[in-house]
């Protein structure tokens, strides 16, 4: 027995015309070839819309079928007017009826069906374009200019990079349009660069904190004494040491760090004391020691 037409579009035999329509692309575009290729069933379903529709979809057929049912088109064995080919009144599916004039298939179906209609390709974006490179302590900190190589399309380039004050070790730096270039008049993509930063001689870092080791002599130590010490940016300064510092005291310098990325406020600079006894004596500084070492006080006593 023949399929109702009003089920195969899922609509009540009272629809209005506009209900027929809209069932009728709802269905078509769920069951479309394009958009599922290899589905036997939606590909049936898909016919059996356009044969619903070809008949509900014209008033004086609608009517005829509405009377007679499914014996109004086997008069003569000829075939089914909501057909097509010969002897039928549908003729090929209308694509700009189904889904709308002016429409794209490749916007509907996300590209599908793209290799029969042949539409020129969408813009898109260049993929990132990822590399790594080591600057010198001090531009990570300070920042500034750096030069590095990349490859796109098939070419090495060299580019100045500004490299922002503040960087620390492993952080990213985005470059917008300097990745792959895109297709079909996209944009390019972004480079993105991991920053590593090459050690310094005699700085350490600890976040935005700076510290510096400062050789000094026992006497320094034991008296006190006024030494310089070095700075990222502003030369050399004068510290003071106290009376009685030993090894690993640390002296703070306020705001001699390194700058915050965020705020640009800078960290500060500890100056960290070593007492550096010298490796050879002279007759005099050894009867010196030789006499100090009689004056003074074991540290030891009590300690354990």
């Amino acid at each position: 027995m023949a399929e109702d037409l009003y089920q195969v579009l899922g609509v009540k035999k009272d629809a209005t015309a506009d209900e027929i329509r809209k069932a009728y692309r709802k269905l078509s575009r769920e069951n479309h070839p394009d958009v599922k290729p290899d589905d036997k069933a939606a590909s049936e379903k898909f016919k059996k819309v356009q044969e619903a529709y070809a008949v509900l979809g014209d008033a004086e057929k609608r009517a005829q079928y509405d009377r007679f049912g499914h014996a109004f088109n086997q008069a003569g064995g000829r075939t089914p007017p909501w057909a097509g080919g010969p002897g039928g009144g549908a003729g090929p599916i209308d694509i700009g009826d189904l889904f709308g004039e002016g429409v794209d298939l490749g916007d509907l179906f996300g590209g599908f069906g793209r290799g029969r209609r042949g539409p020129s390709a969408r813009p898109s974006k260049g993929q990132d374009l990822r590399a790594e490179i080591t600057v010198p302590f001090l531009v990570a900190a300070e920042g500034g200019q750096h030069e590095v190589s990349v490859n796109r399309a098939g070419r090495t380039e060299r580019i100045t990079v500004k490299i922002p004050a503040g960087l620390s070790d492993g952080s990213t730096i985005r470059l917008g349009g300097e990745g792959h270039p895109g297709s079909a008049g996209g944009p390019a993509g972004d480079l993105l660069l991991t920053i590593r930063v090459a050690p310094h001689p005699y700085f350490r870092r600890d976040g935005n904190d700076l510290s510096v080791e400062i050789p000094i002599t026992p006497s320094e130590g034991a008296l006190g004494a006024k030494v310089e010490a070095p700075t990222l940016n502003e030369g050399t300064v004068v510290v003071t040491l106290p009376p009685g510092t030993s090894s690993g005291r640390k002296l703070r310098l306020r705001g001699k760090g390194i700058p915050d990325r965020k705020t640009g406020t800078r960290g500060d600079l500890y100056v960290v004391a070593k007492v550096v006894v010298p490796e050879s004596l002279t007759s005099e500084q050894r009867e010196l020691f030789e006499r100090l070492r009689t004056l003074d006080r074991d540290p030891r006593v009590g300690l354990w």
